[in-house]
C-alpha cells in the first residue's frame, strides 16, 4: 500500500496496482508521468491523480458508456510499447471537463487515454477521426443513445 496526497480526497492509501505510468506524460503535462487511478465518489467517474503533485488531477470516464460506437485505432507502436496483446488488455478512458460556472460537462474523445491493464503503462492518443472532438456533451450523447 502507498499513501498519497490528493487534491479532492486528502491523504489516502492506494494499492500499487492503481499506479499508472505515462512515460510521455499527458498533452500539456509532459513532466508529470506517474498517476493513481482512483474511483471518484460520483460514479461512473474516475480520478487520475498525479503522484508528483497533489494539485494535479483529472476526471475520467469510460467513453463506451455514452458512445457505444466509439472506436480508436491505436498504432501498433503504442500497443507494443504498452504491452497490450489483446483488446481485453486495454483500458480506454477519456478526459472530462466540468466548467466552473456551469454549462455542459464534456468529454475529449479526440485524445483518449490508452492504458495496459497488465503493465499499467499508458499513453494519450490523438485521433484524426472526424467523428471525435475534444468537447462531446456527455448528457446530450446519453440522451441520443437512449433514443436509439
Amino acid at each position: 500500500m502507498l499513501t498519497i496526497q490528493t487534491k479532492t480526497m486528502g491523504e489516502i492509501a492506494i494499492d500499487e496496482r492503481q499506479v499508472i505510468t505515462f512515460p510521455a506524460g499527458l498533452i500539456g503535462f509532459e513532466d508529470f508521468t506517474r498517476y493513481a487511478l482512483l474511483d471518484a465518489p460520483q460514479k461512473p467517474y474516475f480520478y487520475l491523480q498525479s503522484l508528483q503533485t497533489p494539485d494535479l488531477n483529472f476526471i475520467l470516464l469510460d467513453p463506451f458508456l455514452f458512445r457505444p460506437d466509439y472506436t480508436i485505432d491505436a498504432p501498433d507502436e503504442y500497443t507494443t510499447q504498452l504491452g497490450i496483446k489483446t483488446p481485453e488488455d486495454a483500458l480506454v478512458l477519456v478526459l472530462v471537463t466540468v466548467p466552473p460556472g456551469g454549462g455542459a460537462v464534456t468529454a475529449n474523445l479526440m485524445g483518449p487515454l490508452l492504458i495496459s491493464r497488465t503493465t499499467r503503462l499508458g499513453v494519450q492518443l490523438v485521433l484524426a477521426d472526424p467523428r471525435w472532438s475534444v468537447k462531446h456533451d456527455i448528457l446530450a450523447e446519453l440522451a441520443r443513445v437512449k433514443k436509439e
